[in-house]
């Protein structure tokens, strides 16, 4: 399984049996796939998302939006729970418009789920940690 650190972009080959257990970069030590969402900006998302072969969850969000605030700690619990699964990620809008237009956000918190770069499905509005683990495993 291929997974770009989130970190340092580097591509890292990690066997499937060991996607479980908290692998690091071979370059710079750091989790590949942290208990807690990736911040990725406009430069690092597509060197992250079209190279990982794992399923990516990207939370696109905004300081501003309370929905979103409100969801913050929802999503990193279900980043715990699907951990080794699911590589979770957050995308600031206002700082990253490249990639919010690109993906066509027009609601927050918007939740688009891609895998090797390519969106499989999508969902706005804040919702529970029990909620967002049944969609992903619903599709």
């Amino acid at each position: 399984m291929l997974i770009a650190c989130p970190h340092c972009l580097t591509l890292n080959r990690v066997p499937e049996e060991r996607l479980g257990d908290a692998p690091v970069c071979g370059q710079c030590k750091r989790p590949l796939m942290p208990a807690e969402p990736v911040a990725l900006t406009d430069a690092s998302f597509d060197a992250v998302v079209s190279r990982t072969e794992l399923p990516v969850l990207v939370d696109f969000w905004a300081p501003w939006c309370a929905p979103c605030r409100m969801m913050a700690p929802q999503f990193e619990q279900a980043a715990r729970e699907l951990g080794g699964r699911v590589l979770f990620a957050k995308v600031n809008s206002d700082e990253n418009p490249k990639t919010s237009v690109r993906h066509r956000i027009r609601s927050l918190p918007t939740m688009v789920l891609l895998q090797g770069g390519q969106e499989l499905r999508r969902i706005s509005g804040a919702m529970g940690a029990r909620d967002l683990v049944r969609w992903l495993q619903s599709g």
